[in-house]
């Protein structure tokens, strides 16, 4: 009834026709551990993490309408919690879940903190939802994980149905 789901079950996020998002069920398991115990420890580590920010999406227009200024302080804390800059990220596993109004809002969000990049190497974009949907509760750590084995493989898994970017997104969208 909110005309959230999409009506043919592909997520098409970030492109000119996403019609909304795709239910999907699954669930992610990691381990945590400081890298200094998991080296003593002899564990096989496939990443570090380097920092982490956490929020809340705040006032908005409605349940669908995610809030981009909250967006963008979430990156910038991540970024400065984790000691990088925009110039040193290459690849952004984003949020993503197809939507018309959501998907313009976190490229917008996106370009105005990544846009101090400056001609860096090419910033790649993806969201697992194009090939799981959305996993709801996990979907969180379904794009870490994607993203952990992505660099371990030094593969990213094809971002599916992407074939024009939405128009919805501002000019800084198109530098990704």
């Amino acid at each position: 009834r909110f005309g959230m789901l999409s009506p043919d079950g592909q997520c098409k996020t970030f492109d000119a026709g996403a019609d909304g998002y795709v239910r999907s069920e699954g669930c992610g398991v990691v381990v945590l551990k400081r890298l200094s115990d998991a080296l003593a420890d002899g564990d096989r580590v496939l990443a570090v993490v380097r920092g982490s920010a956490v929020n809340q999406d705040g006032a908005s227009s409605g349940q669908t309408v995610p809030n981009g200024p909250a967006q963008q302080a979430l990156i910038r804390q991540a970024l400065a919690g984790s000691r990088l800059s925009p110039a040193d990220i290459d690849y952004i596993e984003a949020h993503g879940t197809g939507t018309a109004l959501g998907d313009p809002i976190e490229l917008d969000a996106l370009s105005a903190v990544f846009s101090e990049r400056n001609g860096s190497a090419p910033l790649v974009l993806g969201s697992v939802k194009t090939n799981l949907g959305h996993l709801e509760s996990a979907a969180g750590i379904t794009g870490f994980i994607k993203t952990v084995l992505s660099v371990k493989h030094g593969h990213i898994p094809k971002h599916l149905n992407f074939t024009t970017l939405t128009p919805h997104a501002g000019e800084g969208a198109t530098k990704f």
